[in-house]
């Protein structure tokens, strides 16, 4: 597929080299413009809209994106992003003074914010296992993982993609080892729909939320919940409306408690199967893959500039469409508005604990001439030596 044809797909301004993909997106023409047909038929009749099509629109999104994930549809829930999903969980999971979640130190902040924050209210401990690296197998991950596993850990919680370093982590593996031990697993796949191929029913996570306004492209707002069958009336929605003991409830509880929430915008749930037409015309998986080559053939070069080793070895084991560059700099807010201001390049200058990372992601609009403005701002930078230390 020719990358000038792709670029011009979507409504990035084009004075911005653009390599940010993986924090909020960005939803192409076709799609848009879906969104805002379905907008305006909002306001046209909003009570017949609300009320009577847009559930069956709803319903048709969903069939859609549990064919595309491989699952059963009335095990997902739309939300309007991950951390929402996580908040589900985290609220209904009756913790208890000793229990304990697994994860690592390398979640997304706004999911350790949650799980520290019922913790602390319910006197239970959220365990940031630390993984260590440089990391050369997947294996090294799940025993890692695992050596802070007890018998009072009641959930284990990853990512499949994580945010500020941008690793593949070998989820199947920890699913199974999870359920080895009788232990909930609960994935993070805000990055992985359209990143990766998914099979949640391969992949056997008794809870999962994925984003679908990151890498398949809908508008912002739009994110999923799956929660196997045999759990899901354990989870209480977030906001107590309509669809509890509904007037007219349908065969799912769990549909109607987490759908029916009062009058909201839903209208860019209603633009998954426009996504799904769009990459499926696109050919994706070719753009994926053309992606994947940028990132993986650029890594070594842009830790050499910076005189860091990278995080895991360069493989399709470890890194799809995201990279981060390990650097040292002393401000990374200012390297950031740096970077943005006098080069014109949307990038995040990342921290994770006490390490900063620069993740570029390559999106089906970016080009390797993206990369090289990226590695000259950087290398004039160091030379300067002013946010970047050597």
């Amino acid at each position: 597929m020719d990358y000038p044809h792709l670029k011009s797909l979507f409504l990035l301004n084009q004075d911005i080299c653009y390599l940010n993909h993986g924090s909020f997106g960005a939803c192409p023409k076709e799609i848009f413009d879906e969104y805002q047909r379905f907008q305006l038929e909002l306001e046209r009749e909003p009570v017949q809209f609300i009320t009577k099509n847009g559930n069956e629109y709803l319903l048709q999104s969903r069939i859609q994106l549990a064919e595309f994930i491989h699952c059963e549809y009335d095990d997902l829930v739309f939300v309007m992003n991950p951390s929402y999903a996580v908040n589900i969980i985290a609220k209904s999971l009756d913790l208890k003074h000793g229990d304990e979640i697994l994860s690592t130190n390398i979640e997304y902040g706004a999911c350790d914010k949650t799980w520290e924050f019922y913790c602390q209210k319910s006197g239970a401990l959220y365990k940031r296992q630390e993984i260590n690296f440089p990391l050369r197998t997947s294996s090294e991950i799940v025993e890692q993982l695992f050596a802070g596993c007890t018998n009072r850990t009641k959930l284990v919680f990853v990512s499949h993609i994580t945010s500020s370093t941008g690793i593949l982590l070998p989820i199947n593996e920890i699913c199974v080892e999870a359920h080895r031990r009788g232990i909930l697993c609960f994935v993070d796949g805000a990055h992985a729909p359209g990143q990766i191929d998914l099979n949640l029913t391969e992949l056997d996570a008794d809870i999962y939320t994925g984003a679908c306004h990151k890498w398949m492209l809908t508008p912002k707002g739009s994110s999923f919940l799956f929660v196997k069958k045999e759990i899901q009336e354990r989870y209480d929605p977030l906001i107590i409306s309509w669809g509890y003991k509904a007037m007219f409830p349908s065969h799912s509880k769990f549909q109607d408690y987490h759908t029916i929430q009062g009058t909201r915008d839903f209208t860019a749930f209603l633009c998954i199967p426009k996504s799904l037409e769009f990459m499926q015309k696109y050919e994706w998986n070719k753009v994926r893959s053309r992606c994947r080559a940028i990132v993986q053939s650029n890594a070594i070069r842009f830790c050499n500039l910076m005189e860091m080793a990278p995080l895991t070895s360069i493989s399709d084991e470890f890194l799809v469409q995201l990279f981060s560059i390990p650097i040292r700099t002393p401000n990374p807010e200012a390297l950031y508005n740096h970077l943005f201001d006098e080069y014109k390049i949307e990038i995040p200058v990342m921290r994770q604990g006490d390490e900063v990372f620069v993740r570029y992601s390559i999106q089906a609009y970016n080009s390797q001439e993206d990369l090289d403005k990226l590695y000259s701002a950087l290398e004039e930078i160091k030379t300067k030596a002013i946010f970047i230390q050597p």
